[in-house]
């Protein structure tokens, strides 16, 4: 009653203002001003509903983000997927091999995944970091064109649980340490195929409007940022109904 009272006393004043006397105009915002003071609370509690109304709209906005680019986030034959291919929910996440909350998130998504089986996971390779970045993005992608998923499974979690530097180097002693084909790999890395998933992906991220790593798509909910395993699971459970 209180913030229904002052917010009609708020918006009324421009308006009637215009049917006023100087000073029955001046009486009146004396009288908003000195109902305001005498109850601060009311400023609060309209505060609070512009930010339930703020965040329902930006909800609403992402929504519509992932309708428009639902193709390219759920069903792109390019992308790995993991966890349960048939699962009941999707998770699309965008990383990046140098950043720490990617890294810190890591282990927790597969516990996630792990824990509920019938998870969905799709990787979405999103150098966002630098040449390093990038250059760890091509040799994943290399590793699945040319090894597999499995291979590239391996190689995703080398490259996150790694703390020093992203090398030419570094990745051939990986290569060397998991058996892999060190000549398929290099000769893939720079190719077109490579450079195209990457800018269809750099593409998809503008289009979401993400700037940042790690940024997941949980169904129809869109969370920019790490979240620690108890929330995922929150928002899965809350995806399902």
């Amino acid at each position: 009653m209180r913030l229904a009272l002052a917010l009609t006393l708020a918006l009324a004043t421009p308006a009637m203002a215009q049917n006023m006397s100087d000073d029955e105009r001046a009486d009146f915002r004396a009288e908003v001003r000195a109902y305001l003071l005498e109850n601060p609370e009311v400023i609060m509690e309209a505060i609070q509903v512009l930010q339930g109304r703020e965040q329902a709209q930006a909800a609403m906005a992402d929504q519509q983000l992932i309708t428009n680019n639902a193709e390219a986030l759920f069903n792109d034959p390019t992308s790995f997927v993991g966890g349960n291919p048939d699962g009941d929910i999707t998770i699309v996440e965008f990383l990046d091999y140098r950043c720490g909350y990617c890294k810190r998130a890591h282990p927790e998504v597969a516990e996630l995944i792990a824990r509920d089986g019938n998870i969905r996971l799709i990787v979405k390779e999103f150098p966002i970091l630098g040449e390093a970045s990038t250059l760890a993005s091509q040799y994943a992608l290399a590793v699945k064109l040319t090894q597999g998923n499995d291979a590239y499974k391996t190689v995703n979690d080398t490259l996150m649980a790694m703390r020093g530097d992203v090398t030419l180097a570094t990745l051939a002693r990986i290569t060397k340490e998991l058996g892999l084909d060190d000549d398929a790999i290099r000769a893939t890395m720079e190719s077109d195929e490579v450079a195209q998933i990457l800018e269809n992906n750099r593409r998809l991220g503008q289009a979401m409007q993400i700037n940042g790593t790690p940024s997941f798509v949980i169904e129809t909910e869109l969370l920019r940022g790490y979240l620690p395993l108890e929330q995922m699971q929150q928002v899965v459970a809350q995806a399902r109904g």
